[in-house]
């Protein structure tokens, strides 16, 4: 019987129930889209450092996981090719350009022993010192094609376009990176290659005596840091961005529910005239409430597949992950969100006098 009349009151009202649980599913798809990209972001960027074929990682004292300090002598790099156990030691130079944008200058020979080298789906490698080569998705965002010519901190002449997933998405020849920018002799980051990963911990030990200060991790170490609980910011954002979502949906229920019991006072006067207790108008409207967050919660996961399709055409350098553990939790904050949401409006509707809501117009 009340299930009946739960569903009866939300067919009555679309527009209501339709409002309802479209504010549900714009917080279920927020955290679940902030979520999603978070992980999309950091787990393209740890795979493109796997596909430098490297075994350790060494960087500048004041670096951290996603930031480059003072760069470094290069003279380091044939320190360290000389260590015992290392067979290829390579340095490479990152420039910024933007917040976001930097270019990545690799001596290529090198760089093709340490990595297995490109694959081209355009043009070939740099060879002058205005050349850049980027990768594809790069390339489909400022929709670049081999030989074109793009200013990015310098006018670059495109000689090719390759596959994603080796370091970076925009490379030059090292040598030239460090003459246009001032940066002669000095690398950002070093990549090593053991003759044999059993010996990547003696090797690791062995540069942090000779380098004291240095940030050297084992690749497996510093791909486990590109995870949003390594990196502070965006875990922070990811919080705030859930308790704003969590507020959207708290108060698109509230209002909903609210006017609910407005609109139904007459029918809230009758029902308690009929002998209904303030615990059975509570429990319809709950009932109600969590119908709405079941269905905005359903919505809300089947719209980030729609917002991972948006990105990849629109911002294919921002890949979308889908989560579905996250599943569950976006569906508790959403039915929790909604339950308080919903307990105002409800106690408003128990409180009821049942001879003034009869009178009610």
């Amino acid at each position: 019987m009340i299930n009946r009349l739960v569903f009866e009151n939300l067919k009555h009202r679309p527009v209501r129930t339709l409002v309802g649980a479209l504010g549900i599913c714009l917080q279920v798809t927020m955290i679940l889209t902030l979520v999603g990209l978070s992980r999309g972001v950091l787990g393209s960027m740890a795979e493109r450092q796997r596909g430098s074929g490297a075994d350790i990682v060494i960087k500048a004292p004041d670096s951290s996981a996603l930031s480059y300090g003072l760069n470094m002598p290069e003279a380091i790099v044939d320190l360290v090719r000389g260590m015992p156990h290392v067979a290829q030691a390579t340095g490479n130079l990152v420039h910024p350009i933007s917040n976001l944008d930097s270019i990545t200058g690799i001596n290529l020979a090198e760089f093709n022993r340490m990595s297995g080298g490109f694959k081209f789906i355009e043009g070939g490698p740099f060879r002058a010192q205005n050349d850049m080569v980027v990768d594809r998705i790069f390339a489909q965002q400022k929709k670049l094609h081999a030989g074109d010519t793009f200013n990015y901190g310098h006018d670059w002449h495109i000689t090719g376009v390759v596959e994603e997933g080796k370091l970076s998405r925009t490379f030059a020849d090292m040598q030239a990176l460090q003459e246009i920018f001032g940066e002669n002799k000095k690398v950002s980051v070093i990549y090593v290659k053991v003759d044999d990963p059993k010996n990547t911990d003696s090797v690791i030990a062995d540069i942090e005596h000779r380098l004291e200060g240095h940030k050297v991790y084992s690749m497996a170490e510093f791909v486990s840091l590109f995870t949003a609980s390594g990196v502070p910011l965006v875990e922070g954002f990811t919080e705030v961005v859930i308790g704003v979502s969590a507020i959207v949906g708290f108060l698109g229920v509230f209002l909903a529910m609210y006017t609910a019991v407005l609109e139904r006072t007459r029918e809230i006067g009758i029902l308690k005239a009929m002998g209904a207790s303030p615990g059975y108008i509570m429990d319809i409207l709950l009932r109600e409430t969590l119908l709405l967050a079941f269905v905005g919660t359903v919505l809300g996961i089947l719209a980030t597949y729609g917002t991972r399709a948006l990105l990849a055409q629109i911002a294919p350098n921002l890949p979308q992950m889908l989560v579905p553990d996250w599943y569950w939790k976006a569906a508790l904050i959403s039915i929790v969100g909604a339950l308080i949401g919903a307990i105002y409006p409800g106690m408003k509707a128990a409180r009821q006098d049942a001879i003034e809501a009869l009178a009610y117009d």
